[in-house]
């Protein structure tokens, strides 16, 4: 037993590709935290804290998804939403103009196109986005009888939007470094090492409360259930799939004749993974924010009204993000998984479905099965998403991970275990390969 755990520790410290990569993925997390603690110049930290504190649930989601970086109004303060809304336009005129629809088929030459689209969209929307923030603090005045901005002027617009910008730039070129030179995907592990980041605090203040009597044991423990149970759904609905029985004709070679084979084409019932929910909270959270910070313009009484109805827990804001949510869901599985294009290399390779022609229907039949098993998801996605807001909206109970902070941070866990399981599995196949050439040999 200890021979073979001391052989398992010595295979794995042969793995030096997979062990770079996961310090680099490290590396670069440490790097993102501490540039959340970089401060744009001319902004009261104290102020700045308590306008957060009292613009509502919406600030303190965005804060919480740039990991604390917008209440310290760092380099970070926008985060990678920029970057996700200039993705979700790129992807949205991929499928709508033909000139970008034939970029799409023409491999890695038009993904780096499109690619050079999303990131010129993110240099534009950040700029935006930092000039309407900087303008938003100059009209705030005082928070508790301190000036948001030391010396408003041209000075501070131009540092605030040379810096935020600066500072999405890089997140999104981090991102790709760690999407490509590390595990997973980039931008997810940043939006996950971000959330993740206020847990301690969130753990610490729920506590203190409990132990102040501000909250029951009751609610504790409720709190402890609903994150196990939610945590346990969305790791049984990510894995859940359904398989389409496939055959294979049988096949001549030369005197011998092959049996049919059987095989399964897996869909998974959620395949647009995060991506809906995060899709829905960046553009309803864009419109809301602005909303928050100009409401104070007696003149603007329907930004005030947009203000209350965006608000997490109102009835206008479930909906709309539920809504939203569902067409993401169908907009971004039709956009990764092409049924006729599969249906076509089902007929290539000599696949059929039992009981269904090869061709067109058997693109129908798999884009019916998707839609469905879409639908599915669609609905889990809302529930997981609005289950904890219900929670802390009926009974006020301090539930740091919403629904979507925590179905990010399952799923992103489960795909970072995944592809280390992957690299894993592929470096004892390239040692059985080695063995075999040797033997060979």
């Amino acid at each position: 037993m200890a021979a073979s755990k001391a052989s398992m520790l010595g295979s794995l410290g042969k793995l030096t590709e997979l062990r770079q990569r996961i310090f680099f993925v490290i590396g670069a997390l440490v790097v993102f935290r501490l540039g959340s603690f970089i401060p744009v110049p001319g902004v009261n930290p104290e102020a700045m804290s308590r306008m957060i504190e009292q613009g509502g649930g919406l600030l303190n989601m965005f804060n919480m998804f740039s990991g604390g970086a917008l209440a310290r109004f760092s380099v970070f303060a926008l985060g990678v939403v920029p970057y996700i809304s200039a993705s979700i336009v790129v992807q949205m005129l991929g499928s709508v103009l033909p000139s970008w629809q034939q970029l799409r088929k023409e491999g890695d030459g038009g993904r780096r196109t499109l690619t050079k689209y999303t990131r010129w969209g993110t240099v534009g929307l950040a700029a935006f986005q930092s000039f309407g923030v900087a303008m938003a603090l100059q009209k705030q005045g005082e928070m508790g009888g301190v000036q948001v901005v030391y010396t408003p002027g041209f000075g501070f617009i131009f540092a605030s939007v040379v810096g935020l910008t600066a500072g999405t730039m890089f997140l999104m070129w981090l991102g790709e470094q760690i999407t490509e030179r590390g595990i997973g995907n980039g931008i997810s592990l940043l939006i996950f090492a971000g959330i993740v980041s206020g847990l301690p605090g969130a753990v610490m203040h729920t506590l203190s409360m409990a132990q102040n009597g501000e909250l029951s044991v009751l609610k504790v423990l409720l709190v402890i259930a609903v994150i196990v149970v939610v945590t346990a759904f969305v790791v049984y609905m990510e894995r859940a799939q359904r398989r389409i029985t496939v055959n294979y004709a049988r096949r001549q070679g030369g005197p011998r004749a092959y049996q049919n084979q059987t095989s399964h084409l897996p869909l998974k019932i959620n395949m647009s993974g995060v991506i809906p929910p995060i899709f829905a909270t960046s553009l309803i959270m864009f419109p809301a924010t602005a909303a928050t910070w100009f409401s104070s313009a007696s003149q603007m009484h329907w930004l005030q009204t947009l203000t209350t109805a965006l608000t997490p827990g109102e009835p206008s804001y479930e909906i709309i993000f539920a809504v939203l949510i569902i067409l993401f869901a169908f907009f971004y599985t039709a956009i990764v998984f092409n049924a006729p294009e599969t249906a076509d290399n089902l007929k290539r390779s000599g696949a059929l479905i039992p009981g269904i022609r090869p061709g067109k229907a058997t693109a129908d039949y798999i884009d019916g099965v998707l839609s469905r098993l879409t639908g599915a998801g669609a609905l889990y996605l809302v529930a997981v998403c609005l289950v904890p807001t219900f929670l802390q909206t009926a009974w006020n109970v301090p539930f740091y991970f919403g629904g979507t902070s925590l179905l990010i941070v399952v799923v992103v866990v489960m795909d970072f275990i995944s592809q280390v399981q992957a690299h894993l599995v592929s470096h004892q196949y390239e040692s059985l390969l080695k063995k075999a050439n040797l033997r060979r040999s």
